[in-house]
């Protein structure tokens, strides 16, 4: 018997006939927190789903497993390259399949619309244009590997306070323009096999609704006018109504085995409140995932066995992270030509900072990945420099609120005196069903006990033998009572499941501390923690502890001092700063954009000790940086992954050059900043700047920032010689024609740049053009990245850069017409290093619905 043509959706839709209806309502809901039911009469076994922005990080299923770490998605956006994003995302791909994973839960194409956003670093630019051809080109990466991509938070969820239940509220054509082309465009050039819909609602004049039940947009738009064919994804436990969401467009709620749909949607279809029809298609794009990830077989037979997972992690793969991280990095500032450094002729280096020490090498939330290794700039520039080169590492003051967890060495069970914290498991009466011993202060996300233990007792001593003032500090989460000597110093009465999880505080827990005196003898301290088991749906049951210690130490400034001396005792100094876990996550926005801590009076100190000093900002979302004038030479090295130290090594020895342009704004003053905040107002994110976001809004204002977007110097230096425009084509009258297959890359134009380097290194240079349209219509931006194109040179040798300028740069959204249309006058092309360094100017026109050089 000959196998079904699986490629024929009417085959499909031929075995979703013969299913019963609770039969298929079953497939829409998660089996478990990762994995899609599996249904032998259909064919299908289960296709597994794993987070995956900054790596792959798997199921959970084996509790140490570790994985590769790669950059921070704005580390890939500040390469500008889309042939190294592809590249990564064939890496993804080869991860996923080590890891038993089908569907990598990214990329997220929202934009960095605040610099205060819990997720800016998650995010790839506050620029449109450039989030999503580089998104596109990670999806064709990791899908053209058989790896499905999920592409996520539709739409309009740019910021995380109150993030499950503010709506967004923006005119259509802001919508359309901005927070939608990403996506538009990535569906258009990589066709992602999902797509997630967001925690949050968007309220665009015609609907206002969360995007689970958002049928304007998930169900006109997204699967109508863009012919999307994938399933829809709830983000994970973000659907609270079964009927709305159900006709709302979305296909598949996340995780299981729980949820809104089951047997509610059952009794909602044999109502008549849900058409089965609707029910039949969800399980079809369902089918078509299965399908695209070799997931679906024969009906009745064994599942097909997965893919061969390929061997690794290899050391190429190491080498790519490797290069990401390196051409990411961009140059500030680069006074009298200090970097790169000549390591003949260096005696010594001083590696201060608080981020020397602890690198922040990824961000926190969904997104962190155990990485399989780790290398430290201490580890990359002992490895790289050579043994002559004596180095010294001081922190210069801790730039973290929360001290660290406890030591082991200071933990003993009260029962057997060995090491340890003792949980005792407790059953609902009081009994004591089991337990447990772990060597660790911390006890984040604890779940290791029976499905009947109702309460989770912490118990140890603590013993602390230095003399002075220690600071102990409890965190916890849900219902709680913490008690230190016999004392109660701690309690919690929230009885939220899993809201904890989304909003992070099961892993960032409120902390209480308490100041501990020791004298000249040891003291011991009984600490007690007795919590309640949380339950959080598909996420499970557990309890969250943090036990934290600060002991007595020098002062930051004695740190400071300390690291100043050092400083001015070296050849070079390299300063490491930045932000950490506790400023950059998932779940919270920031509060403000300064350095944590005494950090800018560290920079400040260190410069003035040494004149040879290189500042390497250690942070995906920007900080302000005071003192960036008087750095002679500034480095901004992202949230690296699992590489960061051999790749600032290779910057700063002139091994890789920091090829990365800022695909962001970086201000100068907080004041500066066009969209300070997103904090909810009665509910609402108010998206009142419209189109002018980023680096657009930055140019309406006229307001000179720190570093415009598209900033990065590189080893070399570039004279721009000539722009020619090609022949003129036809522009589109309609938004389909306009839009598909290909809104980026369709009609349009077609520049080309000629370049020389005339510097004394080869260097990549990143040509980038901005469209300045007619400013006697519309309200439309100032200036717009409209394409950029990556090239490579030697010293003294020109290069050609072909950008193409898509049609769809040039058009704005008719709200009235429901359609794309091209305002007629004069545009401007400006060619150049950044959004505020033109150096090539060319015109064109749109008259008579065509477009053509200017005359």
């Amino acid at each position: 018997m000959s196998r079904p043509a699986l490629t024929d959706d009417a085959e499909l839709r031929r075995r979703i006939r013969d299913l019963d209806l609770p039969s298929k309502i079953r497939l829409l809901t998660g089996a478990s927190l990762w994995r899609v039911p599996s249904e032998p009469r259909l064919g299908l076994s289960a296709v597994t789903m794993s987070d995956g922005p900054q790596g792959v990080r798997g199921t959970g299923d084996e509790p140490d497993a570790t994985g590769l770490l790669a950059p921070a998605p704005s580390a890939l956006a500040a390469a500008w390259d889309t042939e190294l994003a592809e590249r990564l995302g064939a890496l993804f791909a080869a991860e996923a399949r080590r890891k038993g994973v089908d569907v990598v839960l990214a990329p997220a194409v929202n934009l960095q619309r605040t610099p205060v956003a819990g997720r800016h670093f998650e995010y790839f630019s506050e620029d449109p244009l450039l989030t999503g051809t580089l998104a596109a080109a990670l999806v064709r990466g990791m899908q053209g590997r058989g790896v499905g991509a999920c592409l996520k938070h539709f739409v309009a969820n740019d910021s995380e306070t109150d993030r499950t239940h503010y709506r967004a509220r923006l005119d259509e054509r802001t919508l359309r323009e901005v927070y939608m082309a990403p996506f538009e465009q990535v569906l258009a050039e990589a066709a992602p096999w999902s797509v997630m819909a967001a925690y949050s609602g968007v309220d665009d004049g015609t609907e206002s609704a969360p995007m689970s039940e958002n049928a304007r947009l998930l169900r006109e738009v997204l699967k109508g006018e863009w012919g999307f064919s994938g399933p829809v994804v709830s983000d994970w436990a973000a659907t609270r109504s079964t009927v709305a969401s159900a006709v709302g467009g979305l296909d598949l709620v996340m995780p299981g085995p729980h949820g809104p749909w089951g047997d509610a949607l059952v009794a909602a279809v044999r109502a008549g409140e849900v058409d089965e029809q609707l029910v039949d298609d969800k399980v079809l794009r369902l089918l078509r995932l299965a399908r695209h990830t070799g997931r679906l077989g024969d009906p009745g037979q064994n599942p097909p066995p997965p893919p061969a997972a390929p061997a690794g992690p290899a050391e190429e793969e190491f080498r790519l992270l490797r290069e990401v991280a390196a051409r990411g990095t961009v140059l500030l500032r680069n006074e009298a030509d200090l970097l790169p450094l000549t390591p003949e002729s260096i005696r010594s280096v001083a590696l201060i900072g608080p981020n020397a020490v602890a690198p922040y090498l990824q961000g926190g939330g969904s997104a962190f990945v155990p990485a399989v290794r780790t290398v430290s700039f201490e580890e990359g520039l002992r490895a790289a420099l050579p043994e002559h080169v004596r180095m010294s590492v001081h922190r210069g003051g801790d730039a973290r609120l929360r001290p660290p967890y406890l030591s082991d060495a200071l933990l003993n069970d009260p029962d057997t005196g060995a090491a340890g914290v003792r949980a005792d498991h407790v059953d609902a009466e009081g009994h004591r069903i089991g337990g447990d011993v772990r060597q660790s202060g911390d006890w984040s996300g604890y779940g290791g006990f029976g499905p009947t233990t109702h309460r989770v007792v912490l118990r140890t001593v603590l013993t602390l033998a230095e003399p002075g003032t220690h600071r102990l500090e409890v965190g916890c989460v849900g219902r709680f009572r913490a008690t230190v000597d016999g004392e109660e110093v701690l309690r919690g009465d929230d009885d939220r499941g899993v809201e904890l999880i989304l909003d992070s505080s099961h892993n960032n827990p409120p902390l209480h501390g308490i100041d501990l005196e020791v004298g000249p003898q040891p003291r011991e301290i009984a600490l007690s923690i007795d919590l309640t088991v949380i339950e959080a749906g598909g996420y499970g049951r557990f309890v969250t502890a943090q036990l934290r210690h600060a002991p007595p130490g020098p002062t930051p400034y004695e740190e400071i001092a300390e690291a100043a001396a050092a400083a001015q005792a070296a050849d070079v100094a390299v300063v490491v700063v930045g932000t950490n876990e506790e400023v950059e996550s998932e779940g919270w926005d920031r509060t403000g954009l300064d350095l944590p801590g005494h950090q800018d009076e560290l920079v400040r100190k260190v410069i003035a000790a040494n004149p040879r000093t290189i500042v390497v900002v250690n942070a995906g979302a920007p900080v302000l940086l005071p003192w960036a004038d008087e750095a002679p030479a500034l480095l901004w090295a992202w949230l690296p992954g699992q590489e960061a130290g051999h790749a600032l090594a290779d910057v700063l020895l002139g091994r890789i050059e920091p090829s990365g342009r800022l695909p962001w704004t970086l201000p100068a003053r907080a004041e500066d900043v066009p969209v300070p905040d997103a904090r909810p107002r009665d509910g609402i994110v108010d998206y009142g700047e419209g189109v002018h976001v980023g680096h657009r809004a930055w140019d309406r204002e006229g307001i000179v920032p720190a570093f415009p977007f598209g900033h990065g110097l590189g080893w070399t230096r570039w004279t721009y010689e000539s722009v020619t425009v090609s022949e003129s084509v036809p522009l589109p009258e309609s938004s389909v024609s306009a839009i598909l297959p290909n809104p980026a890359g369709g009609d349009g134009l077609n520049l080309t740049v000629e370049l020389t380097n005339t510097g004394p290194q080869p260097g990549r240079e990143v040509v980038q053009v901005y469209l300045e349209p007619p400013q006697d219509g519309p309200d439309r931006p100032v200036r717009l990245l409209a394409g950029f194109a990556t090239v490579h040179a030697t010293p003294g040798a020109s290069v050609t850069a072909e950008v193409c300028v898509p049609a769809r740069a040039l058009e704005i959204w008719d709200t009235e017409a429901g359609t794309w249309r091209t305002p007629p006058g004069r545009y401007r092309l400006h060619v150049g290093r950044s959004s505020r360094d033109p150096h090539l100017t060319a015109e064109v026109t749109v008259d008579d619905g065509r477009l053509r050089p200017a005359g």
